[in-house]
């Protein structure tokens, strides 16, 4: 059945939905501070089964950003013991930044020690072979930051990798790996492009509309 699809205006946005909206958000990034000021602004009940897994998702991820990425595998552990085991494309990615960090520090010897007790395993599968060049390649470089291979030393980089982890002990917990708005967003693309197809309606239109509605509510 075509519906204009300018009848979605009509439909209202409830406060509820947007505050959940936010809750996921704040959940998701380990926001607890602003989490409990949220909460006690809207009224909403406080999601108190999420504080404590919060705080020990925030102390892995703040590891793996500050360059302690065998504290994040301990940690992990302790709160998904079979997580890293399971996810070995993970588990190479924080052995790899402590390999980094080793690197960066100036430790060779010591890079080199833990690459061969640590890494070099993970060379029996060829889909690892070509990044464990790259990690290993950081080492005949006076300045590895200025290498070729210089973004695995970047905080983007980190930060993917954190954000992975992250991802990753939220589904190990049966909880959304992704926000809500994140998949708001993946929705919203979808429509777009059938509505641009199915009508040759600007769909920008609807996005910009719907940005509206959700910044002003159910107003």
């Amino acid at each position: 059945m075509d519906v204009d699809p300018r009848h979605y205006e009509q439909i209202a946005i409830k406060d509820s939905d947007i505050h959940n909206i936010v809750l996921s958000y704040l959940v998701h990034n380990c926001y607890g501070e602003t989490l409990e000021s949220f909460v006690a602004c809207s009224g909403m009940p406080e999601p108190a089964d999420y504080i404590e897994d919060m705080e020990k998702r925030k102390g892995i991820v703040r590891c793996t950003l500050e360059g302690n990425a065998l504290k994040a595998v301990e940690l992990t552990e302790q709160v998904a013991c079979d997580l890293l085991e399971n996810n070995k494309d993970l588990h190479f990615d924080l052995l790899s930044l402590h390999f980094a960090d080793l690197v960066c520090a100036k430790k060779c010897t010591e890079a080199l020690e833990f690459a061969q007790q640590k890494l070099t395993p993970f060379g029996k599968e060829k889909k690892y072979v070509e990044k464990l060049e790259d990690f290993m390649a950081l080492l005949a470089y006076e300045e590895p930051e200025k290498s070729p291979m210089f973004h695995l030393l970047g905080l983007e980089y980190r930060q993917h990798v954190a954000d992975k982890l992250n991802r990753a002990i939220l589904a190990h917990t049966n909880l959304p790996s992704y926000t809500a708005i994140e998949r708001l967003i993946q929705q919203t693309t979808v429509v777009r492009q059938s509505l641009n197809q199915d009508h040759g309606w600007d769909s920008t239109i609807f996005s910009e509309r719907l940005s509206q509605r959700l910044g002003s509510g159910s107003d």
